[in-house]
């Protein structure tokens, strides 16, 4: 059963906000991105398996099983500090993003004025001259809540990538 959807005005609202958190990692300020984030952030990709029809149900890993990133606010922001030490060799050089966000769905606002946000991504990725680019493609979910600087904070996203077997080189990169 489809859920109540968002007053067209919040669901313009949340869709800009994603954008715009998409031009801040895609230009590099993780800083600020960072600040986009709820202070009990839980930011995480479980696993994906592939299974039979009748398994279907456990194709994407629990929480309390493997994830490729398992990360809160402390977590993240190691994460983006090392990236400032130039001691991160999966990142020099820097990689090259591009963040397409689309098919957002907004739900009904919450009783603590949070949504649940559905949003599609392609991430499209190129480090150095030789490196064969990355592409990423999958599913958000994310729970926002208002506030911060640009008027809502990611209280929680689940990112489920498409791939079951990752080819890139390293996942030091944001979703």
């Amino acid at each position: 059963m489809r859920p109540p959807p968002a007053p067209a005005a919040v669901q313009h609202d949340i869709e800009q906000f994603l954008y715009f958190e998409a031009q801040l990692q895609d230009e590099r300020r993780y800083v600020e991105w960072l600040e986009l984030m709820a202070e009990d952030v839980h930011y995480w990709a479980p696993t994906l398996t592939t299974r039979t029809k009748r398994e279907r149900k456990f194709e994407v890993a629990l929480p309390t099983e493997v994830a490729h990133f398992d990360d809160n606010l402390q977590h993240l922001q190691m994460r983006i500090d090392r990236l400032g030490t130039g001691q991160a060799w999966s990142e020099e050089p820097q990689s090259r993003t591009r963040h397409l966000i689309t098919n957002v769905i907004v739900h009904a606002q919450a009783e603590n004025g949070e949504h649940k946000v559905l949003s599609n991504f392609l991430l499209y990725r190129r480090r150095g001259e030789t490196n064969p680019p990355d592409v990423f493609a999958g599913c958000r979910v994310d729970v926002l809540r208002p506030g911060g600087p640009a008027g809502w904070l990611i209280a929680s996203r689940r990112i489920e990538l498409d791939q079951t077997l990752i080819l890139a080189k390293n996942l030091s990169i944001f979703f």
